[in-house]
């Protein structure tokens, strides 16, 4: 399509949501409701986009503009209708509009790009002034419905304020989504008036105004209807991620994923699984995350932003920001903080917690330890219930432990410090100074031994908890 202009509608204030956040700003499996949108549009090769905003544009316009660099901003200062949102939209291109004209609105995250190419596609092929993306629905409440005379041309599209109960009970709804010979359109919104039952500019009246003067216009049914709705509440907005999520999983299990329960188990839009990857039950990957193949994750896990290697298992365990290397292990009941990294083969364990963390190839932290501020080499073991004590009270610091060290269980070590490579700390060593390599490193005094203490304690209390029975307190 060589000369394509699409305006997408994202001006609406959304009320029925009753958030401080913009309607189309509302995520839907991890993108906003206008990213999907975006997205969609962006699948088009359009050479032009305009979008229009006005409610809240302070939030709106930022995030466009972040998603789609070189998109025109056009402000409705006022919501006036539909048909004024385009004519905003063609006054701040600022050059003359040819070509098709496609007009979205910013709500429906389902949509699809290859739908609306297609849908531009035969409106150009029929060479219609409008066209008119339709679908029939069961329940059609709250929808513009396309009129058709005897037969079956399109005659109009009236809104539901305004429809008699005949037209009330017409299945064949309007999207929303309309296409335009530019010329055509722009004669279309000088024309376009307000007298109606909301005091709106109604786009689809050019439905009409193609019709009297004797222009082609045509609807183009969607199979697929349900990319084409929109939220207006909470609820709704609900409805639509699950609807989507079970869209995402569907494709990925098509396409090698085992996905053991899907009921149970959430996929943003972003996130990259490759073949053979399996998710068990209670499973939400988030953002930006990337699972390679055989792969297991679960059951009960979230990862967000993370990065998980061939062959890795990772078991009720909460990841954010973090990279999983190769046939490593996490979990269960690990916490992986941002800047976590864990090397090919490496293990972190049940009840531990890292934070900017480096763990070596091969190298074991296993179980109730915090790991924050470090670099472990590899072949490493962190015995268990060792803290990194990173923090001063004022400042963060580093703790480095080299290869192939063996740490022992219950141990605190106070940052800056550095374990050689191959050395060892006793257990219960609090590390307050570098350890050099293959050294051994202790803090604790000698034990010492009391023989016969249980004896002569009975001894000296025999109603005493000190005799073997026991005593109520």
């Amino acid at each position: 399509m060589d000369n394509l202009t699409v305006i997408v509608l994202a001006a609406g204030g959304g009320t029925r949501m009753k958030s401080k956040t913009m309607k189309v700003l509302h995520p839907v499996c991890g993108r906003s409701m206008i990213g999907h949108v975006l997205t969609a549009v962006r699948a088009m090769e359009p050479q032009r986009v305009v979008a229009v905003v006005g409610t809240q544009r302070e939030q709106v316009a930022p995030h466009i503009q972040e998603l789609l660099p070189d998109v025109v901003l056009a402000v409705q200062e006022t919501q006036d209708g539909t048909g004024h949102a385009v004519r905003v939209a063609v006054e701040s291109l600022g050059t003359p509009l040819e070509g098709t004209v496609v007009v979205v609105t910013g709500d429906t995250p389902l949509l699809e790009g290859e739908s609306l190419r297609a849908f531009a596609e035969e409106h150009e092929a029929a060479q219609r002034a409008v066209s008119i993306l339709s679908g029939v629905v069961p329940q059609p409440r709250g929808y513009g419905r396309i009129v058709r005379n005897g037969e079956g041309d399109v005659e109009g599209i009236v809104e539901e304020k305004d429809a008699s109960p005949a037209e009330r009970e017409i299945g064949e709804i309007n999207s929303g989504i309309l296409a335009f010979e530019a010329g055509f359109l722009l004669e279309a919104l000088e024309r376009i008036g307000n007298d109606n039952a909301s005091g709106e500019y109604y786009l689809t009246d050019a439905v009409g105004i193609a019709r009297e003067s004797g222009m082609t216009v045509g609807a183009h049914p969607l199979d697929d209807v349900v990319q084409t709705e929109g939220a207006n509440d909470r609820a709704q907005l609900a409805e639509l991620g699950r609807e989507m999520n079970r869209r995402i999983l569907t494709r990925w299990m098509r396409a090698g994923v085992t996905v053991m329960d899907p009921a149970s188990t959430w996929v943003d839009a972003d996130v990259v699984l490759e073949p053979d990857v399996t998710l068990l039950p209670g499973v939400q990957l988030l953002g930006a995350t990337v699972v390679a193949e055989d792969a297991v994750v679960g059951p009960d896990t979230t990862l967000q932003d993370c990065e998980v290697g061939t062959g890795a298992r990772v078991v009720r365990s909460h990841g954010q920001l973090a990279v999983i290397g190769a046939g490593a292990t996490v979990g269960p009941f690990s916490y992986l903080r941002p800047g976590t990294r864990l090397g090919e083969g490496g293990k972190i364990g049940a009840f531990v917690e890292t934070k900017n963390a480096r763990i070596g190839v091969g190298s074991k932290v296993p179980h109730l330890s915090y790991v924050g501020d470090a670099e472990i080499g590899d072949g490493t073991n962190i015995g268990a219930g060792t803290i990194f004590a990173n923090y001063d009270g004022t400042r963060k610091h580093r703790t480095r432990v080299g290869d192939r060290a063996r740490t022992g269980s219950n141990n605190t070590f106070i940052a800056p410090v550095e374990i050689g490579d191959d050395a060892m700390t006793g257990g219960g060593t609090t590390v307050r100074r570098d350890v050099p390599p293959g050294a051994l490193a202790v803090s604790s005094g000698p034990q010492r031994n009391i023989d016969d203490w249980a004896r002569r304690r009975a001894a000296r209390d025999p109603g005493g908890a000190g005799d073997g029975s026991s005593q109520d307190t």
